[in-house]
């Protein structure tokens, strides 16, 4: 799920420091859009987003 990669990504790094990846990496360039979507969020937000993410998903499957 991208969503939760861009937030992790965000609360450990912080905002996309990198160039896009090229037009052939499609996974790459998926990644990286999402990370991207979570630019200006604070490593403290993106923490407490993911976690919301996580708890969602928990309940939605069960676990």
């Amino acid at each position: 799920m991208t969503t939760l990669y861009g937030l992790y990504k965000q609360a450990t790094v912080g905002d996309v420091n990198l160039d896009r990846p090229g037009i052939l990496d499609f996974t790459g360039r998926g990644k990286w859009d999402a990370w991207k979507a979570k630019k200006g969020l604070s490593k403290e937000e993106a923490m407490a987003a993911y976690v919301d993410v996580v708890e969602k998903l928990k309940a939605k499957y069960g676990i």
